[in-house]
């Protein structure tokens, strides 16, 4: 079963692929992606990344969690089932 990580704190200016590689140094990523602002199309500041091996998503965030990247602290952890929107 995959493991979705929320990204958080991230630079503006991380993409898609700078987040993938950020986390392909803890194992295999399936899918990586900065939440875009629809009317801006500018970063929201936070992400989200996919991973297939549970041990590898625990590592990544361990190791990342309150990491500097880009002169920003990231929050890491396992993303929680969204709540439906009122």
């Amino acid at each position: 079963m995959s493991v979705n990580i929320y990204v958080g704190n991230l630079a503006f200016s991380v993409n898609n692929a700078e987040l993938e590689d950020l986390f392909k140094e803890h194992g295999a990523v399936s899918s990586a992606q900065v939440i875009m602002d629809r009317e801006t199309g500018r970063s929201r500041g936070f992400g989200f990344v996919e991973m297939d091996v549970s041990e590898e998503a625990r590592a990544a965030i361990e190791a990342l969690d309150g990491a500097e990247v880009d002169g920003r602290r990231l929050k890491v952890n396992e993303a929680r089932e969204r709540q439906g929107r009122r």
